[in-house]
């Protein structure tokens, strides 16, 4: 292909994507709709600047406006989340956990983490299956005894597991709670007395429900006795991608360190803006955007269970948060279920479920789908449309319908959906491509 056809291609495809996504339900939980001022921020000339450092202490000149904006993006993240550190540059939620492993940790030392199976992060793996931890900061990761009906830690299994590892030489010196499938609160209150006394340090990963955390929603970790706090903003907070990390004050200054010259160069200033503005939004929309997230994830969750599907945590409500996760070998792997939803434009993703291993299955082919209702319910998707949602997952996967004839239902169901809510501004579509060229 000539380099004009290539070029035009790309834009072809991007024009593409986006035309897909306005009539599809965008059901990954890892992701959200910015708005169109976030958008905005983020086409800034900001994003072809340098400023490593710390406000005020750059290595480059020419930042007087980016350290006011950074200034103001940190400001708001520690009113929004009632802390007193907040370092924002992290670009990345698995990089804001190699900050906090890097501050709390030396390659070598032990953490507990959740299996992957059980709803823990690959940036929390272990060596042996390239996860972040092990291969790249060299800690000797242990899992947390999980209970699957509750699909949550096992506390008292925990404690035994402390104790048990402390007599071993091998105590923990960092607990990782948190993760990618965090249906339900973990228990760092109830275990935070157990790792103080072990001197382990708390880091609640918070990628998932960051968002929630902020609108009350959800647990509030370092309110629980969690010594940091790591997240991502791109997921129930609902800004650019990247990172953040909040703590205690004591902790600030290794944090800075870790952060810059430990993890990050630069970190992406046209992001930094737009979590500012992001920031901004969740002050004056959060608590609400926050309550409907959990409102129509549970719904969505039960009528779901109502139609048929395994959904799991049936005994807890199915879920607290934004996500919900189902055993669909019923009716077939989670890699064939995924493509037919996705051919049908419904976009979540397959995962493992807790006793998937055990099972013989594996990631490529797992027994389960995920699903978040972020994204739809910033289109202004209420309960009622989850009951609808829920009708065309069950015509492709219990029925076996076919996935044309439900993606055109989709597409004609998403016109009454192409506005960015709990905003300030929605002058664009969710979905426009802006023309800049």
């Amino acid at each position: 292909m000539e380099p004009r056809q290539s070029y035009n291609k790309v834009f072809e495809l991007l024009e593409t994507h986006q035309k897909w996504f306005a009539s599809s339900l965008p059901l990954i939980a890892s992701e959200n709709i910015p708005s169109p001022a976030v958008r905005e921020a983020i086409l800034s000339d900001f994003g072809n600047r340098y400023a490593e450092g710390w406000p005020g202490e750059r290595v480059y000149a020419g930042c007087k406006y980016i350290d006011q904006v950074e200034q103001i993006c940190m400001d708001l993240a520690k009113q929004l989340f009632r802390v007193d550190f907040a370092d924002v540059r992290p670009i990345s939620g698995v990089c804001a956990n190699l900050v906090a492993y890097t501050t709390f940790t030396t390659p070598g030392d032990t953490m507990l983490a959740l299996a992957i199976p059980a709803g823990g992060h690959i940036s929390m793996g272990k060596k042996e299956f390239g996860g972040t931890a092990g291969s790249v900061r060299g800690l000797q990761v242990e899992y947390f005894p999980f209970d699957t009906e509750e699909m949550n830690i096992d506390i008292d299994a925990t404690e035994k597991k402390i104790q048990k590892l402390s007599e071993e030489g091998k105590k923990p010196t960092l607990a990782m709670l948190g993760g990618s499938v965090l249906p339900f609160p973990h228990p760092v209150k109830q275990l935070a007395d157990t790792f103080q006394e072990h001197e382990t340090r708390i880091c609640f990963d918070a990628a998932h429900v960051a968002g929630l955390v902020a609108g009350s929603q959800f647990q509030d970790p370092l309110h629980e006795g969690a010594d940091a706090m790591t997240a991502s903003t791109h997921k129930t907070l609902p800004g650019p991608q990247g990172g953040l990390i909040l703590s205690k004050p004591e902790h600030g200054e290794k944090i800075k360190k870790s952060t810059f010259p430990g993890n990050v160069s630069n970190h992406h200033l046209h992001h930094l803006a737009g979590k500012a503005v992001m920031f901004a939004e969740m002050h004056a929309f959060g608590k609400e955007y926050a309550a409907q997230i959990v409102k129509n994830s549970r719904a969505l969750a039960a009528a779901l269970h109502e139609r048929g599907f395994q959904v799991l945590g049936e005994k807890k409500g199915f879920t607290r948060s934004h996500l919900l996760v189902a055993d669909i070998t019923k009716f077939g792997d989670g890699k064939t279920i995924e493509k037919k939803l996705e051919d049908a434009n419904i976009i979540l993703n397959r995962n493992l479920l807790p006793y998937d291993i055990k099972a013989g299955r594996h990631f490529e082919a797992p027994g389960g789908i995920r699903c978040g209702v972020s994204e739809v319910t910033r289109l202004g998707m209420k309960e009622s449309e989850m009951m609808e949602i829920a009708d065309f997952m069950t015509r492709i996967v219990i029925k076996g319908e076919d996935s044309r004839k439900v993606a055109t239902d989709v597409a004609d169901f998403r016109r009454d959906y192409q506005k960015v809510h709990y905003a300030f501004e929605t002058s664009k579509d969710a979905y426009t491509y802006i023309h800049i060229r």
